[in-house]
């Protein structure tokens, strides 16, 4: 489960990260690499936070 929860995360993410830093600037290039670079470290880490749910669940 944790491996398309991260993927949808993902997808959903660099939506957001696009189109704000998008609407920050007005650069599609900056835009585009934020989109990138920050999602990416930011669904390893989510990946890593579901994993340890599931390993360690509460209640």
């Amino acid at each position: 489960m944790a491996k398309y929860k991260t993927l949808t995360f993902a997808a959903v993410h660099t939506g957001v990260a696009f189109t704000v830093v998008y609407a920050m600037t007005g650069s599609l290039m900056l835009g585009g690499l934020i989109a990138i670079i920050e999602p990416a470290c930011n669904t390893v880490a989510y990946f890593l936070h579901e994993l340890a749910w599931e390993r360690y669940p509460i209640g």
